[in-house]
């Protein structure tokens, strides 16, 4: 956590990733999660593993700010949004809030009121939208795990200009109590991670019916981490054609 938090210090100013740091919850989390490892427990799966959040999830004593100038106004959340405490359940450690683009409508990484996020492999370059922090904080390395929504492309536009791996679950997966909405019929929320055992890690974490959230499949949870290198049998690829496939360079294709 300490070098996470170093990590983020020394980074981010050049990026600008992050709209708030939760250096003291992060520090007393992980020290919870020594402590519970110094009486012999199993703290979970993610144990001590740095995450940061896009700033459209409820965080417990901060504004839920949605990209908005306007929200900064508004009064901290109560209690954090359930994937966070489900990835705490999980032993996580949150370390912040990140930037994005106002109220999840952009591709860019452009804010006008908190700066443009910056991309990590060139920051003269655009990191992609609106989970642009996310996507740019992941690819820096300042949280292995952060999460973001997906509306109209929000995760995998960030993850693919960031070069980082995300995942769009299938609508209802995952619950999206303690969040701001967009479209509410078409929002997702899902994980980054800098590869994808990681990802299946988070993901496997966050699953789960939620009674709050009218959208969430009353499903049980289905591990993918156990199964993520077997094969799938009669897997196809599609390839965009047209304009996609005329400007898309050979490394993608």
């Amino acid at each position: 956590t300490e070098a996470a938090l170093a990590h983020i210090a020394a980074t981010d100013p050049a990026i600008n990733a992050f709209t708030a740091v939760t250096t003291a919850r992060a520090r007393a989390e992980a020290a919870a999660v020594d402590a519970q490892l110094d009486q012999g427990q199993a703290p979970g799966p993610l144990a001590g593993v740095p995450f940061a959040v896009k700033n459209l999830f409820d965080i417990e004593g901060l504004p839920t700010l949605a990209g908005a100038k306007i929200n900064r106004d508004r009064a901290p959340a109560r209690r954090d949004a359930v994937l966070i405490r489900r990835l705490r359940a999980a032993g996580a450690v949150l370390v912040g809030a990140l930037g994005m683009g106002e109220y999840a409508y952009d591709f860019t990484g452009e804010n006008f009121h908190d700066g443009p996020c910056r991309n990590p492999h060139d920051r003269g370059r655009s990191s992609g939208g609106s989970s642009s922090g996310s996507g740019a904080a992941t690819a820096a390395g300042m949280a292995p795990i952060s999460l973001g929504s997906d509306t109209n492309g929000s995760l995998r536009v960030p993850a693919a200009l960031c070069g980082v791996f995300s995942l769009k679950p299938t609508y209802g997966r995952l619950p999206r109590s303690g969040t701001f909405s967009f479209v509410d019929s078409l929002d997702h929320l899902g994980p980054l991670a800098r590869c994808s055992r990681d990802l299946a890690l988070a993901y496997d974490a966050m699953q789960g019916p939620d009674p709050d959230d009218h959208g969430c499949a009353p499903r049980r949870a289905e591990p993918t981490l156990a199964t993520l290198e077997q094969p799938v049998p009669g897997l196809r690829l599609g390839l965009a054609s047209g304009w996609l496939a005329r400007n898309c360079g050979p490394e993608a294709l």
